[in-house]
C-alpha cells in the first residue's frame, strides 16, 4: 500500500549505556560497539530522512552521550534541516559537552530520572550516585538555555510518588513531563512480575495524572502514556505500523517500531545496502502489518480497527504467539484472559539487571 510521509526518525546511535535500568526494553542480545554506523553513514541516513519529508530526529541509545563525535552527529542534524531531540540519562554529560551540543545546534534535550527518593532511583537505575548527577546535569541544561523535557518510567516502585515527580521536574525547570508506564520487552519482559503496579495503583495514577494536569496548567505539560495490562482497549500503537515514525539501530536496520525484532520471520533492511525512502515505501518488514489486510477477526471487522490498528504486534506476538492476532490487552481478544491472569498475578521485589546482581 502506498505510504504516508513519515515525520520522526528514531536514532538509535548504540546500545552502550551506564545504567542497567530494569524495565529496559532494548534487546537482550545489544550491537556492539563494533558494529555502530559510522558518522558517514549517519550523516547520510539524516540527508535522506529530510528528504523523505522527515522533521523531528530524536538521538538515543542506549546512553548516546558515549559516542564521542555527538557534537559532530548534533550538526549534521542542523545542517540537513531536522529538529534534533537528545534523548539521555545525562550521565557522561558534563557543562562544556553541554555546550558543544547547543552551540552544534541542539533544538531539544529529554532526561530521565527513576524515581524522587535518591536511594531508590540509584537502585533502579543500577549505579550509585545517578540521581545527585542528573538533577546536577538539569541544572546545567537550563543554564544552557536549552528546553527540558523530564522522562519518568512509572511502575510499582514509584508509581505512588507520580505527583512528587512531576512537582521535581517543574523544579528542574522542565516545560514538560513524560509519565510512561513500563512496556514489556526486553529486560521490562523479564522484570513484569516486579515492575507491574496493581490494578488499583494503576487506576489511582489515571485519576492523579487528571488532577496533576489541572493543578500545575501553567507550569509544566504532562504527557501520559497508560498501563496497557489494566485497559479495555489497546493504545494505537506507533499509530499504525508504518504510518508516522521508523527507529535506526546502532548497526543500521530499519525497524517500524522499538521492539520490531521481536516478531520472527520479519525482513529488516539496513541503511548500508538500501536508501532510507526504499526502506520506507517498500520493505517487507514495513510492509507487513501497513493497513488492515493482515488483520483477522475479531479486528478485522471491528469498528475500531482504523482506531487501534489492532494494538501491539509485538505484544500480541508476545502474549498469544503471533503477531498477526489482536493485541491481547483488548477485550475483545479471544487471547483476554491472559492479560487478566498477568495483571492478577503475583509481584516480586527484586530485579534481574543487565551486568549487575539482582537488586
Amino acid at each position: 500500500m502506498n505510504a504516508p510521509a513519515p515525520f520522526a526518525l528514531l536514532a538509535e546511535l548504540t546500545h552502550r549505556c551506564p545504567l542497567a535500568c530494569p524495565y529496559c526494553s532494548n534487546p537482550l542480545e545489544l550491537d556492539r560497539k563494533s558494529d555502530e554506523l559510522a558518522i558517514e553513514d549517519w550523516v547520510r541516513v539524516f540527508n535522506e530522512a529530510a528528504e523523505l519529508g522527515i522533521l523531528q530526529l530524536h538521538l538515543s541509545g542506549g546512553e548516546p552521550a558515549v559516542r564521542h563525535d555527538l557534537a559532530e552527529l548534533v550538526t549534521a542534524a542542523r545542517e540537513a534541516g531536522l529538529y534534533s531531540n537528545l534523548i539521555t540519562s545525562g550521565i557522561g554529560l558534563n557543562e562544556a559537552r553541554l555546550g558543544e551540543l547547543a552551540a552544534a545546534g541542539l533544538d531539544h534535550l529529554q532526561l530521565s530520572i527513576q524515581d524522587t527518593e535518591p536511594e531508590n532511583a540509584d537502585r533502579i537505575a543500577g549505579l550509585v550516585g545517578a540521581h545527585r548527577r542528573k538533577r546536577v546535569f538539569a541544572g546545567q541544561v537550563r543554564a544552557a538555555g536549552l528546553p527540558l523535557t523530564v522522562n519518568v518510567v512509572l511502575h510499582r516502585s514509584n508509581i505512588a510518588r507520580l505527583g512528587a515527580m512531576v512537582e521535581e521536574a517543574i523544579a528542574l525547570g522542565a516545560r514538560r513531563i513524560e509519565l510512561a508506564h513500563a512496556q514489556y520487552y526486553g529486560w521490562g519482559e523479564r522484570n513484569r512480575a516486579a515492575l507491574m503496579p496493581d490494578r488499583e495503583a494503576a487506576l489511582a495514577a489515571r485519576d492523579e495524572v487528571a488532577e496533576l494536569r489541572a493543578r500545575h496548567a501553567d507550569a509544566i505539560t504532562i504527557d501520559y502514556v497508560p498501563p496497557d495490562y489494566f485497559a479495555r482497549y489497546p493504545k494505537p500503537c506507533m499509530n499504525g505500523w508504518g504510518r508516522q515514525s521508523l527507529n535506526v539501530t546502532p548497526s543500521g536496520l530499519v525497524l517500524p517500531c522499538h521492539a520490531a525484532q521481536t516478531i520472527p520471520g520479519l525482513e529488516f533492511w539496513n541503511v548500508r545496502e538500501h536508501g532510507l525512502a526504499e526502506i520506507w515505501r517498500a520493505s517487507p518488514a514495513f510492509e507487513a502489518f501497513r493497513g488492515t489486510e493482515w488483520m483477522r477477526e475479531p479486528c478485522r471487522s471491528c469498528e475500531r480497527r482504523d482506531i487501534d490498528h489492532g494494538g501491539c504486534r509485538c505484544q500480541a506476538l508476545a502474549l498469544s504467539g503471533d503477531a498477526r492476532n489482536t493485541d491481547p490487552v483488548c477485550s475483545l481478544s479471544p487471547h483476554h484472559g491472559l492479560v487478566e491472569e498477568i495483571a492478577a498475578a503475583g509481584r516480586k521485589d527484586r530485579y534481574v539487571m543487565r551486568g549487575r546482581p539482582a537488586r
